[in-house]
């Protein structure tokens, strides 16, 4: 199963692959970028044009799989965690959740897809069990299985965007030696237009927020200060073919509103919870790669800050080229998490 992230600026693949030892290996990835006005919100606004898309993107990354991880905006979800008594059979446990979910959604349920996963005991000590309930409207997620269908593929997992970038995010974490399972970890993605946080403890989100700032602003003072299209600003600022003043007069700049940001939504967590401190702060998106940037934020908040790359400690295949992975490997944080669901029972 391959993982494919469609965002507001580009649609990302990740195929995962297993050794005989276990080893997770990287088997194909790939980027295509997408046009302004495509996706809007979240909203497939051109179908061909993006499933044309989606298309060349399996083409380039090599991969023959057909079955497909795919996900949606938190925006088009919601999200309830519930407690029901434990012991209930399947069909039990189904009707259950379906009275309890006519208290959280806004539509009939009859224009609502619906899904469900038992989380674990209740911490209230008795028998009951926490249940997570997720629905989203029924159009929505037909939206994105029709753009799969498409470009050929089989969609066999609709899931949430921070959930998928939360389970890679959490394989790191279990790999770095100076953090364990209390450790408190602020994921920033910064994407074209919005910059998500959670803060992550033991696999559970303590606070989310998402912010209207992204790689799209550096796109626009890129065209402010050289006179370049969008479309232009956007292919240089990819592959740096940029002017001689460009770092310290565009890059320096943007990279010192995206540090406040950052810090500004680090406090807005600290004075909305108990905690005072983070352990560390991981950066992913396209943006997250910037020259300076993880330096510039350990200076501001004082908190050590690393560049998320999913593809830590996994296996590279010939197929992949490593040199450009280097620099896109922040992208592709959610389309590697819908990856490894492949390996989850």
């Amino acid at each position: 199963m391959i993982g494919l992230d469609i965002s507001s600026s580009s649609v990302k693949l990740v195929e995962l692959g297993r050794t005989k030892t276990g080893d997770l290996v990287l088997e194909n990835c790939a980027i295509v970028a997408l046009e302004r006005g495509w996706i809007t919100d979240g909203n497939i606004e051109k179908f061909d044009e993006v499933s044309g898309a989606v298309r060349r993107l399996v083409k380039k990354s090599g991969s023959k799989t057909n079955n497909v991880a795919m996900a949606l905006p938190p925006s088009a979800v919601i999200t309830k965690k519930i407690v029901l008594p434990g012991g209930l059979t399947d069909q039990e446990l189904e009707m259950q959740v379906e009275a309890e979910a006519n208290q959280y959604i806004p539509f009939p349920l009859d224009e609502v897809s619906l899904d469900f996963c038992i989380i674990g005991p209740s911490a209230n000590g008795s028998s009951d069990v926490d249940v997570l309930i997720a629905a989203s409207r029924r159009e929505k997620v037909q939206d994105i299985q029709g753009l799969a269908q498409a470009a050929g593929l089989k969609p066999v997992i609709v899931d949430v965007e921070s959930y998928a970038s939360r389970l890679a995010t959490c394989r790191l974490i279990g790999n770095m030696p100076m953090l364990n399972p209390e450790s408190i970890v602020a994921l920033f993605e910064v994407g074209a237009l919005t910059t998500s946080m959670q803060v992550i403890r033991n696999q559970e989100v303590l606070y989310d927020r998402d912010q209207a700032f992204g790689g799209a602003q550096l796109t626009q003072m890129i065209v402010r200060q050289y006179g370049f299209t969008p479309e232009e600003a956007e292919a240089k600022k990819r592959s740096g073919e940029l002017p001689e003043d460009y770092a310290s007069i565009v890059l320096q700049p943007f990279t010192e509103s995206l540090v406040q940001e950052i810090g500004r939504a680090l406090q807005f967590f600290f004075t909305s919870t108990t905690h005072n401190k983070v352990d560390l702060v991981m950066l992913a998106g396209g943006s997250a790669a910037l020259p300076g940037l993880t330096n510039a934020v350990t200076q501001q908040t004082t908190f050590p800050s690393v560049v998320a790359n999913p593809f830590d400690g996994m296996q590279i295949s010939d197929a992949v080229r490593t040199k450009k992975l280097a620099r896109e490997a922040p992208s592709y944080l959610t389309s590697c998490g819908l990856a490894l669901r492949r390996f989850l029972t």
